[in-house]
């Protein structure tokens, strides 16, 4: 008898023992959290879809990189055009989460026609330029000078954001420059200047200083009468709603601003 109670009593203990190791390894309820991401819930991937200006390309392709560092398994994919082709493509039904335009006329079309959820927040300004081919061999040195004989000149068309600001400044000037072809979206008109096909074209100061290795940039004072301010917003029904938001908010916090401001956008 006195055998088997010393038995129990040794099984006893080390079931004490077991389970007092087994609590000192557990995590404490109130222990820090870690400092990483967390990561999407679910731990499934994501896909955020983004229609964006063509002008904003650089620095979205950036806070592309941010954005998903910061957010682990989701990835954010760009269409990058002209605002106007853009808004034509959310109100014929495309799924997207996120739009920023390269004005407010575009984004005020979104928003009449029902595909904007909530109001449209403003990021950033931008404004006009010329870019000319390096060393500026024309010698173009004004707005004026654009509609001097001779010259091969590119321009956004009419209906395009920059083109839009463009003809204000022809407005406002008098000087009307004769296009040899009006483009879809700025890079197009950059992508002229820079192989060579035109001698000049009217861009943003965002867009030349972005290629101030293949162009040269010439400024004008006239481009101050028409700056174009930049919209975002979420889109309705937006496939990821929880992350269309969280990435406006990071375009309009401090990371946005840094990157905006690197290629020349302005503060709202």
């Amino acid at each position: 008898m006195k055998r088997t109670l010393l038995a129990v009593a040794v099984a006893g203990v080390a079931l004490v023992s077991t389970a007092c190791s087994a609590n000192d390894t557990a995590a404490p309820a109130n222990a820090p959290q870690s400092s990483f991401p967390a990561p999407t819930p679910g731990g499934s991937s994501a896909t955020l879809t983004v229609y964006a200006a063509a002008s904003l390309t650089e620095t979205f392709n950036v806070l592309e990189k941010q954005f998903e560092a910061a957010h682990p398994g989701v990835t954010v994919k760009f269409d990058y055009e002209g605002s106007q082709a853009l808004v034509q493509k959310l109100v014929n039904g495309a799924k997207v989460d996120v739009f920023a335009s390269a004005d407010q006329a575009n984004m005020t079309k979104a928003v009449t026609g029902g595909v904007i959820d909530g109001q449209p927040t403003v990021f950033a300004t931008n404004k006009l330029a010329i870019a000319v081919a390096k060393g500026n061999p024309k010698k173009i040195k004004t707005f004026a000078d654009l509609a001097k004989s001779g010259l091969t000149v590119v321009t956004c068309a009419p209906a395009v954001p920059c083109g839009s600001a463009e003809q204000k400044v022809e407005t406002s000037t008098g000087v009307k420059l004769k296009s040899a072809s009006q483009e879809q979206d700025v890079k197009s008109v950059l992508a002229k200047v820079e192989s060579g096909d035109a001698d000049a074209g009217v861009v943003y100061v965002t867009d030349a200083t972005s290629a101030a290795d293949k162009v040269d940039q010439v400024d004008f004072p006239e481009s101050s009468g028409a700056i174009n301010s930049y919209p975002i917003a979420v889109v309705k029904d937006a496939p990821q709603a929880a992350l269309a938001k969280e990435f406006e908010d990071f375009v309009l916090g401090a990371a946005g601003k840094a990157e905006l401001s690197k290629v020349g956008f302005g503060a709202p």
